[in-house]
């Protein structure tokens, strides 16, 4: 019997040492970029997305969420009226701009910012530009006092419902699209 358990132990040890030997850097970072890959699109209903093109001949990345209508009313209900809203779903969205521009004929200085919208059931839309830019949860870290920039974009509505949330860099500078909603942002 205590041979047994000796050599239960023995290969219990061997198992051990050998399980906790550190991998060469080569399969070390095959394996993280294999679960790099994997991770997000497990466990994110709502995509990582990235946009970048010019507007006015300069250059602007934009990193967002992309949820998806799936049968829910967005508008007023997901996405209430006058409160502030991400722009997206998980962080908050943010844009980096290479160069100074202006939005909507205000100007904004070149950097990165989180873009926060306030819907309204009518009339003009809020949109926010604020200098923390890095937030992981979105609306719910959101400090006005951080507000570099506001302006207000009248929004659109289409016949055509686009079920996953987009934001372009095309004409007129940056254009939201979500469920029937377009909202394009002046960029310059």
């Amino acid at each position: 019997m205590k041979k047994h358990y000796l050599g239960y132990v023995l290969v219990g040890s061997l198992f051990f040492t050998l399980a906790c030997q550190p991998k060469s850097e080569e399969s070390n970072s095959a394996e993280t970029q294999e679960q790099t890959a994997e991770k997000p699109a497990e466990q994110r209903p709502s995509p990582l997305m990235t946009a970048e093109g010019q507007a006015s001949g300069k250059s602007i990345k934009v990193h967002y969420g992309s949820p998806s209508v799936k049968g829910r009313t967005i508008w007023g209900d997901l996405v209430p009226y006058n409160v502030v809203w991400r722009t997206g779903a998980n962080e908050a969205t943010y844009v980096e701009l290479a160069d100074a521009v202006t939005v909507a004929g205000k100007a904004l200085a070149a950097g990165k910012y989180s873009i926060f919208t306030i819907p309204k059931e009518s009339g003009t839309w809020t949109v926010i530009f604020n200098s923390d830019w890095n937030l992981e949860h979105g609306h719910f870290q959101h400090n006005e006092k951080n507000d570099v920039l506001r302006v207000e974009v009248q929004p659109q509505w289409e016949e055509a419902s686009q079920e996953s949330l987009s934001i372009a860099v095309e004409a007129p500078g940056m254009v939201i699209k979500w469920e029937k909603l377009k909202l394009p942002i002046a960029i310059q």
